[in-house]
C-alpha cells in the first residue's frame, strides 16, 4: 500500500538536506497540458525494467522455510515459564525441544 506523503512548501531543517539543496531544486507544479501528455510508465519504459523490479520484489525478505513455525497462544504456570526463561536467551528453543521430547518426536 502506498503512503501519501505531504509535500513541503518551505524548507525545514533536520530532514537530511541543506537550505542550499532546497533552493537548488526547481519543481514547479505541472500544467494541465503537461498532465494531459503524460503516459503510464508501462507504455514508455522497456518491459525488462518492470521484470527486473518484480524479480527484486520476489527476492526481498527472509527466505522461505520448508516447515514454518506456527504462532500459538499458550497459558502456562508462572513457575514453569520462569524456569525456562532462567535457562537463557534461547529459552523458547529449549522449550520447543522439551515439547518435542514429550510428544515423542
Amino acid at each position: 500500500m502506498a503512503v501519501k506523503r505531504q509535500t513541503l512548501k518551505e524548507f525545514q531543517p533536520g530532514r537530511g538536506y541543506t537550505k542550499e539543496d532546497w533552493d537548488a531544486v526547481d519543481s514547479p507544479p505541472l500544467t494541465d497540458e503537461e498532465l494531459a501528455r503524460m503516459r503510464p510508465a508501462r507504455e514508455v519504459m522497456p518491459s525488462e525494467f518492470f521484470e527486473a523490479i518484480e524479480e527484486m520484489r520476489r527476492a526481498r525478505g527472509r527466505p522461505r522455510v520448508d516447515a514454518p513455525k506456527v504462532a500459538v497462544t499458550l497459558r502456562l504456570d508462572p513457575d514453569v515459564l520462569a524456569k525456562f526463561k532462567a535457562s537463557g536467551k534461547d529459552w523458547r528453543t529449549k522449550m520447543a525441544e522439551e515439547l518435542r521430547k514429550a510428544a515423542g518426536l
